[in-house]
Parts: structure tokens; sequence; C-alpha cells
């Protein structure tokens, strides 16, 4: 899967390593459990989740020579509302298994346009154009980052905030999620 997962960046934005747990079906017990995390309430689901995908991957090697870990944020509003980012508690779990410092305040969304599961394909691209902003440059200059997200569909949400996250220069990306959704 993982070489599937990557082609939706290749020649767009410059990855290490690219991986999902599983692939992401609507409807699936998988996708009735990140539908739990997001919507129900159960930030705890996201931690475990976390440690499965962290404890899968370990063995590979996959996170060998990473630094820090950066969770897609949400829009201040949108985590307000929910009361916490699910991708954090993802990174919580995985943290925990690998020992790698998470940084969760490096990385802002500036905004909430509207929801990606609404839209289509060129519509979430745009939807994400230019809401993340890196408020900490120096603190990724040399740095391996893991970028971690619940579920990569078109990849428009991982691209827009690793193209920010590239603009400190000298900065290396790797990208995880729980789930990918085949969009073809």
């Amino acid at each position: 899967m993982d070489n599937v997962m990557a082609r939706l960046f290749w020649g767009i934005i410059p990855v290490e390593r690219v991986a999902a747990l599983f692939y992401y079906e609507a409807g699936s017990k998988t996708s009735n459990i990140l539908y739990d995390l997001k919507y129900h309430d159960h930030p705890e689901i996201g931690v475990v989740m976390g440690r499965m995908v962290a404890r899968e991957f370990n063995e590979a090697g996959f996170f060998e020579d990473i630094d820090m870990i950066i969770p897609v944020p949400l829009a201040k509003s949108r985590q307000r509302h929910r009361g916490y980012n699910q991708s954090r508690e993802i990174a919580k779990g995985i943290s925990l298994v690998t020992g790698l410092p998470i940084n969760d305040y490096v990385v802002q969304r500036m905004k909430f346009e509207k929801s990606q599961t609404q839209v289509g394909r060129w519509e979430r691209q745009e939807n994400v154009a230019n809401v993340f902003e890196v408020k900490d440059t120096k603190n990724l200059r040399g740095r391996h980052i893991l970028l971690v997200d619940d579920v990569v569909t078109t990849g428009a949400t991982m691209v827009a905030c690793a193209r920010e996250i590239l603009k400190a220069g000298d900065v290396r990306i790797s990208l995880l999620s729980l789930g990918f959704a085949k969009s073809w």
C-alpha cells in the first residue's frame, strides 16, 4: 500500500516515506472506528490506533531518523467544537511507542473552509490551499518531520501542510495516516 499511497505525492512534494495502516472504505468496520474517533467524542481511539500503527511500522524501521511528529492541525474553531484534534491523539499513540516528541505548535491551521468529506478531488485542493502557517521555522530546519493525519483520500491536506513546512528550508518529510481511501 505504501507505494500506491506514495503515488499521490510523486512530483508534488518530496517525501521520504509514506504509509497507512489500512485501506479506508466507507461503511467498513475501520471507517466506523475512525468515525467514532472524529465525531462521537472518543479521543482514546486515536491513541490506541496510534500505538497500533507505530507497532506495525516500527519493526520495519519506518521511524528511524525521524526527529518529531507534527499532527495535521485543525482550525481553532473546529478543535474547540470537537474538543480535541484526532490527528494529535493518533500522534500521542505513536509517540508512546516510538518515544518521538510531538510538536503541534509549529504549524497552525488558520481557517476552516468546509469539511473535506463533502467536496470532490479538485475542491479539496482549493479548500486547503493556504490554510496552514508555520509559526516557528527554526525548530524545523535540519529535521526529519513525520506528518500524521487520520485518513488520506486525495492527499490535498497533507500536501498543503507539507508545502508550508517545507518553506522552513532544509526539512525532510514523511507521511503517516491510519487510513488510505483509494480515490480511483
